[in-house]
């Protein structure tokens, strides 16, 4: 499984560059008509080329070290199947690096500039199409609720030691002595974790800055509004499967229905729809919609360039734009703008959230 799904993100990254907005290439602004020019085309083939090599050779070497984790080295096998899942990663940023800097030649030899910056006029906010109301978010608590319930149903069967980490051949390694807050809590917590950090990032979403052409206004920012609901959706779809399916999983081993391994299988096996729908939804809509309207007018002319404020084509940095959210540069989703205070603040606290929830949970397990 865990096979399949470094393939299939890989696959993803190989075919990033034609999921990206027609005006960018490899993190830079050209004309959208550029799309067609053969020294960008032919840069797209050979990254896609690469990361599909790379792709196959990680996920035979997720196979290996599977094979390697059965066979009872378990420390080489998980440090081989880290290393299988993080290349990709490395791989395709390494390779944007470089074709960034092709990309960049060719604009610059090309003369392609923005002649004059154009404003994007759209109807009102409330007009157009976006990510889905938060209020959806309050399908969390029942999910919670049902959880803390089933948690206090089969709180009397429970043992008096708990489970808490088996190795990967289904040995219990680590016990904590059964009480409300082992075998209820623990699981709530997590829950609750979880959808707090979902939440924020549907929160994310609705407060980014729309994504627009300005030789395509309306289009694009229609399918910008279109391509944020899908994403919307997506994700509250994704938190309440793997919030409430992580919880629930944690009580029936709890209660001995079920071992740690067969819990642990059961979500990654959950974890496959969830890859599989977001690359479907990555095909279809493109990176800020761009795929919704695939055969909008292209232009020889660029409306804007902000090439110099995504450093390494992906990190915006823009102390004259007060966004603190905006689609990215390369890759599929949003990112922050780095310079504003604010989105430090939100990255140092999600640090410190996110260590006090491994601190509690450790607490708890221990």
């Amino acid at each position: 499984m865990l096979t399949m799904l470094t393939l299939s993100v890989g696959l993803l990254l190989a075919f990033t560059p034609y999921l990206m907005r027609r005006n960018e290439c490899f993190a830079v602004t050209v004309p959208s008509s550029a799309q067609h020019d053969p020294r960008l085309m032919a840069l797209k083939k050979r990254y896609a080329a690469i990361m599909t090599a790379v792709a196959i050779a990680c996920a035979l070497a997720s196979a290996g070290a599977g094979a390697l984790i059965v066979s009872g080295s378990e420390s080489l096998g998980t440090t081989l199947e880290c290393a299988a899942v993080m290349a990709p990663i490395v791989a395709s940023f390494a390779l944007m690096l470089v074709n960034r800097r092709a990309v960049t030649a060719i604009k610059h030899a090309e003369g392609w500039r923005a002649q004059s910056r154009q404003a994007i006029a759209v109807a009102a906010e409330d007009d157009l199409p976006g990510a889905v109301s938060l209020a959806w978010n309050l399908l969390y608590i029942p999910v919670i609720l049902v959880t803390a319930c089933i948690g206090f149903a089969l709180y009397p069967s429970m043992p008096d030691m708990l489970p808490m980490h088996a190795d990967f051949s289904g040995n219990v390694t680590d016990y904590a002595p059964k009480s409300i807050a082992t075998a209820i809590g623990l699981p709530v917590l997590i829950e609750v974790f979880l959808a707090a950090c979902l939440v924020f990032s549907h929160w994310s979403i609705r407060h980014s800055k729309r994504a627009g052409d300005a030789s395509a206004p309306a289009a694009s920012t229609l399918a910008y509004g279109l391509f944020a609901r899908a994403q919307s959706i997506f994700l509250l779809a994704v938190g309440l499967i793997l919030s409430g399916g992580i919880g629930i999983l944690f009580l029936l081993a709890s209660a001995g229905f079920v071992n740690l391994s067969q819990a642990g299988a059961i979500v990654v096996l959950l974890t496959i729809p969830v890859v599989i729908g977001s690359i479907a939804l990555s095909v279809a809509y493109g990176q800020a919609g761009s795929r919704v309207f695939s055969r909008m007018q292209t232009s020889s002319e660029m409306t804007m360039d902000d090439d110099d404020h995504w450093k390494l084509g992906i990190f915006y940095v823009n102390r004259d734009d007060a966004s603190l959210f905006l689609p990215e540069r390369f890759g599929i989703g949003w990112t922050l703008n780095f310079a504003r205070p604010a989105a430090w603040a939100i990255i140092i606290g999600m640090l410190l959230v996110t260590a006090a929830f491994i601190a509690v949970v450790t607490a708890l397990a221990a």
